[in-house]
């Protein structure tokens, strides 16, 4: 099969802040077209750090981030991030809050709100399209996030531990959402969680960091056919995956202090 080409490049890239924390080693590493690459790594090991990278919200102090064809991929159609939390605007609606790119871009309001309607239908919100965001439960603030990435119809999406403040049910829910986006808008996602369950069943690749300053130690191609459903989080696969995650997760935690 051949191999498909790199949406993002990543070379010998770190990041030292000004105060001379230092969040991020020289990392290296390709995200192919068409994969859901997961980050997964200890809080504060720099896996938001390199996702803002990779989005241009941020600069290496050395390397580069590249992405693929050039970096014309930032503008409208590129890419699309979805943040921790929904940061919608209260006082819109839905349907406002996620034609915000397309009104900053300058887009025709009949054609943009077609598009928004498009986007708010894949996310299962198409007739919540007039209800303000402090009507939504925290998972449906979170798939309105989730269309506004999607309205501007991106190549890339990155998404930073998007589903994490939510309980288990509906995060599981999103991710049967999300894995079912991925695959029927053939998009690339690059992905940050703590969670080495969600990690296995959404991703194609998992990246392990090491605790800050953060680099990869190692590389799991989670080789289980897509879409995955509920019954491959009870299967005995499921666990053998999320064994080797924890292991190697283990192999960085700092050795504790006898007592």
């Amino acid at each position: 099969m051949t191999q498909r080409a790199p949406a993002v490049r990543i070379e010998h890239a770190d990041k030292v802040y000004p105060n001379g924390v230092r969040a991020l080693a020289p990392i290296s590493v390709d995200v192919r077209e068409r994969e859901l690459v997961t980050l997964l790594g200890p809080s504060g090991c720099g896996k938001s750090t390199l996702l803002r990278m990779v989005a241009g919200l941020s600069e290496p102090s050395a390397g580069r981030v590249a992405l693929w064809p050039g970096d014309e991929l930032r503008g409208e159609r590129g890419l699309a991030f979805v943040f921790q939390q929904p940061t919608l605007m209260p006082w819109a609606s839905v349907l406002r809050n996620v034609r915000l790119p397309l009104d900053l871009a300058g887009a025709a309001r009949e054609a943009a709100d077609a598009r928004v309607r498009k986007a708010l239908e894949l996310v299962g919100l198409a007739e919540f399209e007039h209800v303000f965001p402090r009507e939504l439960s925290g998972g449906m603030q979170m798939r309105a996030s989730i269309a506004r990435a999607l309205v501007t119809d991106p190549h890339l999406l990155l998404m930073d531990e998007p589903f994490g403040a939510l309980d288990e049910i509906t995060r599981n829910r999103l991710d049967r959402e999300l894995r079912d986006l991925w695959h029927r808008q053939h998009l690339t996602v690059l992905f940050v969680t703590h969670s080495l369950y969600e990690a296995v069943f959404l991703s194609t690749r998992v990246l392990v960091m090491s605790a800050r300053p953060g680099t990869i130690v190692g590389e799991v191609v989670i080789d289980e056919p897509h879409p995955r459903d509920d019954a491959f989080r009870t299967s005995q696969r499921f666990a053998q995956w999320c064994s080797r995650l924890q292991g190697l997760l283990s192999a960085e935690e700092p050795a504790q202090e006898p007592r």
